[in-house]
């Protein structure tokens, strides 16, 4: 059984290309792909569909790609889905090397209630950060726990997993909590009142004549 686990996946090496090879390589559960990076030229891969589906679930998932009998780390940098569909059309492989840093934009995850009335709104879903290729953190925690309204969250606030400088402005607002918006008169009230509005101006127009 494949789970999200299994990070080593045997590529294959393509030579053809287009959008009718790609259709096909589809149809066949299998994903084109592109490495590059690190001063490499561009290397055309196609990729079994259905484990690297569940694998680039995660954010900034890593690949062990096996390559004719050759092995390479790399990093899922963007994933093209159809947009109706949601079927994977490409993916860009980023080579990387174990123990070099890299930057990556890492989820916010809020924790927590806010203080009881308020609401938090997450500004940013993301934070960029400096990493170690092979120790990139699935998110950041932030809590507002008992916070109330007016308290803010910035990027500066923010506790980073070991070892990750944060990139991001550290002024950026990350979480704000305020009190909800009042509530909007109901449309369907005011279109009522504005019918019997009119239905008493009809008979004075009517005697004026």
């Amino acid at each position: 059984m494949v789970t999200e686990t299994d990070t080593k996946v045997v590529a294959e090496l393509r030579e053809q290309f287009g959008k009718g090879f790609a259709r096909r390589l589809r149809a066949a559960g299998k994903i084109p792909a592109v490495i590059y990076g690190h001063g490499t030229d561009p290397v055309h891969v196609a990729l079994p569909g259905h484990q690297v589906a569940l694998l680039i679930r995660r954010a900034n998932a890593l690949l062990e790609l096996e390559i004719d009998g050759k092995q390479q780390l790399t990093l899922v940098k963007d994933v093209q889905k159809d947009p109706v569909h949601q079927i994977i059309e490409h993916i860009d492989l980023l080579v990387v090397k174990k123990g070099e840093k890299i930057e990556v934009d890492i989820p916010v995850s809020v924790t927590g209630e806010p203080f009881p009335g308020t609401i938090a709104n997450l500004e940013n879903t993301t934070v960029t950060l400096e990493v170690e290729a092979t120790h990139i953190p699935q998110n950041v925690e932030v809590s507002v726990e008992g916070l109330e309204d007016g308290a803010h969250i910035t990027a500066a606030d923010l506790t980073l997993p070991r070892g990750a400088v944060l990139v991001t402005d550290p002024e950026t607002l990350i979480v704000g909590v305020a009190l909800p918006p009042a509530p909007v008169e109901d449309e369907a009230e005011e279109s009522q009142e504005g019918a019997e509005a009119s239905s008493d101006e009809a008979p004075a127009e009517e005697s004026a004549e």
